[in-house]
């Protein structure tokens, strides 16, 4: 069935990669949601029940991505979904409550609290950029993008059909409306990105809940950010500029 999808819907041809230059740093990562209660097995309603390798993969991606940035110093933004116990998230079940764990980085993240080149921000919500808006009608993310001259931003992270696309689709449209100056360029990293798995059988015994097969909703959501604008890489390095 993957490869029946593959055929009829792919969204790219051949290897693709990201090649970073050292002398320019106008490249913001940004991490969505590798919290323990997404990520960690057993961690929480939301987590994977058994060790999965397409979530593992995501989470050694992203350790190894961010620590590129961090030993250059770039820009690095990490959404961490983070709910209050009377404030529910439907159709979802209650997940990543303040307070259990659950909405913590993983644990071979947790060193980046200590990097003055990180920003972290706890979301309430789906989509990261509605999450960051502040009562003052200020947006966090918005203010990180203009305040490092971000021109393109590099997306990994979970769900890759849920929380990474509504990011990325969101991110494309204030870009194409002139409101994230001066990005240019939205990437995600294809191997950097993982959802969650949900077998038929296992949903039909679930009140209100859909099957949500992992590799088919990762091609999906992969698709459809691509379908919106966003460029979607197999390979993230770095070179020197005399190598480029």
């Amino acid at each position: 069935m993957l490869e029946l999808l593959k055929g009829e819907i792919p969204y790219q041809e051949g290897e693709e990669v990201l090649v970073l230059s050292e002398d320019v740093r106008t490249t913001g990562l940004v991490l969505v949601d590798l919290v323990n209660g997404f990520c960690t097995v057993g961690a929480g309603n939301l987590a994977p029940a058994e060790p999965n390798k397409q979530i593992s993969v995501m989470v050694e991606e992203s350790v190894r991505v961010s620590r590129m940035f961090c030993e250059r110093k770039w820009p690095i933004f990490a959404f961490l979904d983070t709910h209050y116990p009377d404030k529910p998230e439907p159709p979802y079940p209650p997940h990543c409550i303040i307070g259990t764990g659950e909405e913590n980085l993983v644990p071979a993240l947790q060193w980046l609290e200590n990097e003055p080149n990180v920003t972290i921000r706890r979301k309430s919500c789906i989509n990261g950029f509605v999450g960051s808006w502040e009562k003052d009608g200020s947006n966090i993310f918005t203010d990180w993008v203009k305040a490092n001259g971000i021109k393109v931003i590099l997306v990994l992270g979970i769900c890759t059909d849920i929380c990474v696309l509504d990011l990325v689709s969101t991110l494309l449209s204030a870009r194409n409306l002139g409101l994230l100056p001066p990005l240019e360029d939205v990437v995600v990293h294809s191997g950097g990105c993982a959802t969650y798995h949900l077998p038929v059988h296992v949903a039909r015994n679930i009140k209100g809940a859909l099957a949500h097969p992992q590799d088919v909703m990762h091609h999906i959501g992969l698709y459809l950010a691509k379908g919106r604008g966003a460029k979607i890489v197999q390979e993230v390095s770095i070179s020197s500029s005399m190598e480029l």
